[in-house]
Parts: structure tokens; C-alpha cells; sequence
């Protein structure tokens, strides 16, 4: 990019983020981000379901994966999703469990990179879902020496003897 236009807006007052990604299931997808995302499908074929979530300034698009191939969840490493605080990553974290959600990461605090309170999902087709909260000014002067994550439900740290992904 030109030097003198680096902190120019590409596109400038956006109002919406969109975003489209094919999914194995369509119906099972379905339900899952209606779930998570707390609002029903505004359009529904059998081809796509659409999201409106004004609360997030999203508009998701789910398709349907038409050529029958494995879908590549690695090149779309995770989406994201920010979060009050962390209560809301652990209250997130029971209702995942309840809904029968894959958790790949239980609850926890991370040090290293950004510090956040943070919680990792799976979708149906595969694709990572982080459910975050940054620190405040108070939590991070907690930071532990060995900055080693703190497991927010107990039950769930890998050195209890009993762990228990959704317990």
C-alpha cells in the first residue's frame, strides 16, 4: 500500500461484516449457529441459510457444500466471537455443554499473545469457534510468573485427576 494512505480506511463507516462458508450439513450447521448466535435463520433454502445478527453487525451465510468434496477447515483457522467478560466465557462454556457443542479448549485464561478468557468450540462441519473476553486493567495484574493458562471450571484442567469436558 502507498505509504502516505497506511492509516486510510480501505472501506470507509462499515456497517456489516459478512460472511459465507459451506458446511457439510446444512441443517445440522443450521441449528448450531442458530444456537450460538442466539437468532434465527432469516432465510432458509435448500441451498443456504441466512443469519442476521444485528447485536454482532453479522450477516453469516451457510451454503451447501455442492461439489461433495471435503471441506478444508484448516485454511479457516477459527472464527471469533467477543464476550462481556469471564463469566460469560464460562456460562458460555455450560450452555455449550448442554447443547451437546464439540468444546475443543475448555475455559480458560491465556497469557501468551493477547491475554484473554476464552473458550474454543467446534461446529458441525469442523471450522474452530473462539468465545472470548479481554482482561481487564485487574485481571491482567494477576498475570502468573510462568504465564501458564488458568482452567476456569475446575473439573476441566488437564492436571485434575478426573477432567471432564462438560461436566
Amino acid at each position: 500500500m502507498n505509504a502516505t494512505n497506511q492509516n486510510m480506511e480501505i472501506v470507509p463507516g462499515p456497517q456489516e461484516f459478512h460472511l459465507s462458508i459451506r458446511v457439510a450439513d446444512l441443517a445440522e450447521s443450521s441449528v448450531f449457529y442458530e444456537r450460538f448466535l442466539g437468532v434465527a435463520p432469516k432465510q432458509q433454502t435448500a441451498r443456504f441459510s441466512t443469519f442476521i445478527a444485528p447485536h454482532l453487525c453479522l450477516n453469516l451465510v451457510l451454503l451447501v457444500n455442492d461439489r461433495g468434496e471435503t471441506l478444508d477447515t484448516y485454511s479457516l483457522y477459527h472464527l471469533g466471537l467477543g464476550v462481556r467478560d469471564r463469566a460469560a466465557v464460562i456460562e458460555s462454556y455450560h450452555r455449550a455443554c448442554a447443547a451437546g457443542a464439540e468444546v475443543v479448549k475448555p475455559p480458560r485464561t491465556t497469557w501468551r499473545g493477547t491475554p484473554l478468557h476464552e473458550l474454543w468450540l467446534r461446529d458441525p462441519t469442523g471450522y474452530n469457534l473462539e468465545i472470548y473476553a479481554r482482561l481487564t486493567a485487574a485481571e491482567l495484574a494477576e498475570m502468573p510468573t510462568d504465564m501458564e493458562p488458568w482452567y476456569l471450571v475446575p473439573e476441566t484442567a488437564p492436571e485434575s485427576s478426573q477432567i471432564q469436558p462438560c461436566g
